[in-house]
């Protein structure tokens, strides 16, 4: 028995949902981040022609866990013998730690239904967990060394002997330690992203799944633990997200990379999780930094948070004190989204202040954001008032961003939530010159009234009317909501130099 072989497997068969859309065809053709692509021959595992995100995605093999991913058992073991056989050890992006990660995890769930697996496959999986045991990213943390943690797990589970007991010990350990730092005590992820969030809330879910699946000792001592965890984490997704069931753009988040909130709350029903605790008028997250405030006539979510882990914010943007809004089950006012990584003008100011419902103040981001993934000075954010009375819901919250500028500017917003209006005061603490970005959904039908009055007619027939205490104006802007995607939209920009902008939201139902 050479040292890459393994002992065996473990009698257990993956049960768990597959959520993913088809991306391996016939005639080598994949799809990925909405562009197409060809896997002709060697090469092509690293093409230039393709982002480095695209890479990845074509390294993961998410199609084993597609929807229809029955019907195409003979492709997936063409594309599964090419990877071998085209992708030499330690070569290459599929052997870097978050690709292996997450193949890893999607082959054992994949092998585990086979009644027999050639050994020639569990070498593969062996060797490819000793790569990433041996690169750890620890350099990264967050998201993917969970990942790294979460796919050891996995093939510590699905594989016997030494080996595989060394792999399990090995991710048993960071998740023992990442869970407890990267979910907060109100239930978010740490990284203050809902898209993030969805992707590490259905990690656990898995994990939480494997364990009763495998019946693993080691798995089960830890299985009450893990369930708090995601039921808190399953109140807080719950929360961030919109009437039209999708999440809310707040830093990195686009829809169709995770799991979607409704795949989520249907995986923890049948795995038995309480997902049932209801949303009150205002629901607050103190930690995370996030209030939602929900009536008969509309839902706003206000960002009162930092930008995440002081040591880890390669997914913030630039977005303190930002809001979003839908009137009815209708996205009205809307973050800019994320389309992209990586290091280009695009990637920046989707991430700047401007791309975002708040106050940019002299030309300058809150946090300075550059390169793909990193933060400079950055703001704090302080909550100052979460009330709910009689005639509606107070919120306040500050954030020092521009004291950094001269001169030195804190910006208060204070938002007062009634029935039928919503009231959105903006303190600066000196007058300065600054403007009020508002992003509209490109659905939303915009026409300027007045210099200080705009219509905003949904398709549902009701309206909005926004008026604002100083001019306001209507530019074309673009919408992001999926990576690869950009839809043109229309975005209100409102200028004052006075230190103080009033802006009102009034719902008109037909």
């Amino acid at each position: 028995m050479s040292d890459l072989s393994v002992d065996g497997i473990n009698a257990w068969c993956w049960s768990g949902p597959c959520i993913f859309k088809q991306s391996l065809f016939k005639n080598n053709k994949v799809l990925f981040l909405n562009e197409s692509g060809l896997v002709e021959d060697i090469g092509s595992w690293n093409s230039a022609e393709h982002t480095k995100l695209w890479l990845y995605n074509l390294h993961y093999f998410d199609d084993l866990s597609s929807t229809s991913n029955s019907e195409r058992e003979e492709l997936h073991y063409s594309f599964i013998n090419r990877w071998i056989d085209e992708n030499p050890p330690f070569i290459g992006n599929g052997w870097e730690p978050y690709p292996l990660s997450l193949r890893l995890v999607n082959w054992v769930k994949w092998f585990s239904e086979k009644e027999k697996v050639e050994q020639k496959y569990l070498n593969s999986i062996a060797q490819q967990a000793g790569a990433l045991s041996q690169q750890l990213e620890y350099h990264i943390l967050g998201n993917h060394l969970f990942a790294n943690a979460k796919a050891l797990t996995f093939v510590g589970a699905y594989l016997k002997g030494d080996r595989a007991n060394n792999f399990l010990n090995l991710g048993l350990k960071l998740l023992d330690r990442e869970i407890k730092e990267q979910f907060l005590s109100d239930g978010a992820h740490f990284e203050l992203s809902p898209m993030y969030h969805e992707i590490l809330l259905w990690d656990l879910l898995e994990l939480i799944n494997l364990a009763e699946t495998s019946q693993n000792e080691k798995l089960l001592k830890r299985l009450n633990n893990w369930r708090n965890i995601a039921e808190n984490a399953l109140y807080w997704l719950k929360t961030m997200v919109h009437p039209d069931g999708e999440i809310s753009f707040f830093n990195d988040a686009a829809i169709g990379i995770a799991a979607s909130p409704r795949d989520i709350f249907s995986y923890a029903s049948k795995l038995k999780l309480d997902v049932s605790k209801p949303l009150s008028l205002l629901s607050t997250n103190k930690e995370s930094g996030y209030s939602r405030v929900q009536n008969d006539n509309y839902t706003l979510l206000f960002d009162h948070a930092n930008v995440g882990p002081d040591y880890l914010p390669g997914h913030a943007h630039a977005d303190s004190l930002s809001f979003e809004m839908s009137v009815g089950s209708q996205r009205v006012f809307v973050n800019s989204g994320t389309s992209l990584y990586g290091v280009s003008p695009e990637r920046l100011r989707q991430r700047e202040t401007a791309a975002h419902n708040t106050v940019v103040v002299g030309g300058q981001s809150s946090s300075e954001v550059w390169s793909g993934f990193r933060v400079a000075r950055r703001a704090y954010t302080k909550l100052l008032k979460s009330n709910e009375c009689s005639v509606g819901v107070t919120l306040s919250a500050s954030h020092n961003g521009y004291k950094r500028l001269t001169p030195k500017v804190t910006h208060t917003r204070t938002i007062d939530a009634h029935v039928n209006s919503c009231i959105i005061t903006d303190n600066l603490s000196c007058k300065a010159l600054a403007e009020f970005n508002l992003h509209i959904h490109p659905d939303i039908e915009v026409k300027q009234l007045d210099s200080t009055t705009i219509e905003l007619s949904l398709p549902c027939n009701s309206k909005v009317l926004f008026n604002s205490t100083d001019a306001c104006f209507v530019i074309e802007s673009t919408w992001h909501p999926e990576f690869g995607a950009a839809t043109p939209n229309k975005k209100i920009v409102i200028p004052f130099d006075s230190g103080k902008l009033v802006t009102t939201i009034n719902i008109i139902k037909e």
